[in-house]
């Protein structure tokens, strides 16, 4: 019997990574490739859509070759993205109307201010189950359309089409000007401020309140489902799944019942809550996001804490101070100290985002003494992480049913026994690693072979997970707490620091 598999296709801020798993859930062959950093103007971050797509053509083949697979051994196709990231095409020529506006943008913090302003958080809040900041896309909508003549009206004719990228690949793989599907899932919408958090329709009055015309918008459907076949890459191989990064992950790491949890430490970190079909409201900094839909069960909500700054803080501290020549390094660093000698570091290199969301924060050192050398500035920069986590976890406590028992993790920074020791260390609860690292990929993958028949259930892609590494809490609380209110007092004095002009 010829042995079949499930493709990844992990479209990401920094690169494209197409990931092949087995029934077993074991990577077996991977390709990925980098795609440039367009950087205009200060805080503009942008990405050429045409050249993801055509590093995707690079990466498919190449993955099928290193695993000596074909394409008839492809049970199913799951793709991950990276979820707020814009971009406008002509519907005719498959020509974006100009570079993807990245996440991680913020141009549009003008705007933000002036609706918050105008009309609060409670009315999107209400709507969409997220409070305007420049993270989301339909802001980056009105920018485009306020900036690129006679857009508008092409959008609402229906020339132009919007989608974040997971729409942009899949229109690309099925077709593209000649009858490519315009789609989106109920994750990625979810992050769009345009989708009704509860009906997951595109909701009027957000439309109206942006201008986006209906005719640009995809269709929102499940995250698990068929959503039809590829023609391009992978001919007649079909599309099961598409989520957000972040949900890819607490799919990947079998989060499926309320109360579970996942923390993805990357260059920023994205700590989501399973809480199940219950639609809860953040009263504490947290964004309320779909966790998943597969096909036509309820839905599965989460509670976010987006985390800006963690694994990009190591890399300051890398290239910027050249404290250390390689990111491991920290950790043998970190650990020529007992502890950070009294010192803080506060990344906030340009805002803070959960649970405070103050842009006009910026990163601050406190407690610095004669006694402070590159060790306690390591532990601190470790630390920082740590207690970033602390302030997300403990505004999810305050907000969820269910007290977080205990913190699943993937993503880079988990190499580091050291952090992850700190992390249970500061969240008394244990924090566990799977033997799979690639959590986005997996969940991509979990997804699409769930929509196909490749895995029959839930339980089935339970028994697929493995712990790998486990830390328990072993800090004595009152220290626990002091330094924790050495945290607060630390964040505090960041805030304030640019000032309206």
């Amino acid at each position: 019997m010829v042995e079949r598999y499930v493709i990844s296709i992990d479209q990401g801020t920094m690169s494209t990574r197409c990931i092949l798993f087995d029934h077993r859930g074991r990577l077996v062959s991977v390709a990925q490739k980098e795609h440039r950093q367009h950087f205009p103007k200060p805080g503009w971050v942008e990405h050429d859509a045409i050249e993801i797509w055509s590093n995707l053509q690079r990466v498919v083949p190449r993955a099928l070759d290193n695993a000596g697979v074909g394409p008839d051994q492809i049970a199913a196709i799951g793709i991950a993205n990276q979820r707020e990231t814009t971009v406008v095409w002509d519907r005719r020529t498959g020509v974006p109307v100009g570079h993807a506006i990245v996440w991680q943008d913020t141009r549009t913090d003008a705007l933000v201010e002036k609706l918050r302003r105008e009309v609060g958080d409670d009315f999107f809040v209400e709507h969409c189950g997220l409070s305007p900041t420049t993270y989301f896309s339909a802001p980056r909508i009105r920018w485009l359309f306020d900036h690129v003549d006679d857009l508008h009206e092409r959008a609402e004719s229906g020339e132009v089409l919007f989608g974040t990228m997971e729409s942009w690949l899949i229109w690309n793989l099925t077709g593209g000007p000649a009858g490519g599907l315009h789609i989106t899932d109920a994750t990625n919408a979810s992050r769009t401020m345009l989708m009704n958090i509860r009906t997951l329709a595109w909701d009027d009055e957000l439309l109206a309140y942006f201008g986006v015309p209906r005719p640009m918008l995809p269709e929102i459907r499940s995250s698990v489902e068929s959503y039809g076949v590829a023609h391009a890459l992978l001919p007649d191989v079909r599309i099961g799944a598409a989520l957000g990064d972040q949900q890819a992950a607490l799919f990947g790491q079998t989060c499926f019942a309320p109360g579970e949890a996942k923390c993805t430490y990357g260059t920023g970190s994205f700590l989501l809550l399973n809480t199940g079909t219950s639609l809860v409201r953040s009263r504490h900094g947290l964004l309320t996001t779909v966790g998943y839909k597969v096909t036509d069960q309820p839905t599965v909500y989460a509670l976010e804490g987006p985390i800006a700054v963690t694994g990009s803080l190591v890399q300051w501290f890398r290239d910027r101070l050249g404290l250390i020549n390689s990111a491991p390094e920290i950790e043998t660093l970190a650990r020529s100290v007992e502890d950070n000698g009294g010192c803080y570091i506060v990344p906030a290199f340009s805002g803070l985002f959960a649970p405070h969301w103050r842009s006009d924060a910026r990163g601050v050192i406190v407690g610095l003494t004669s006694y402070i050398t590159k060790g306690h500035l390591a532990r601190a920069v470790l630390e920082a992480t740590g207690w970033q986590t602390r302030e997300v976890v403990d505004a999810m406590n305050a907000d969820a049913p269910l007290a977080l028992k205990e913190l699943k993790v993937d993503g880079g920074m988990t190499a580091n026994n050291l952090l992850m020791q700190f992390l249970a260390d500061v969240l008394d609860v244990p924090v566990v690693r799977p033997m799979v690292s690639e959590t986005v990929s997996l969940g991509a993958a979990y997804a699409a072979g769930l929509a196909v028949g490749y895995w029959p259930d839930l339980e089935g892609l339970r028994r697929n997970w493995h712990r790998a590494g486990q830390w328990l809490p072993t800090m004595d609380p009152g220290r626990r707490e002091a330094e924790y209110d050495n945290w607060k007092r630390a964040v505090e004095r960041s805030f304030g620091w640019i000032r309206s002009q």
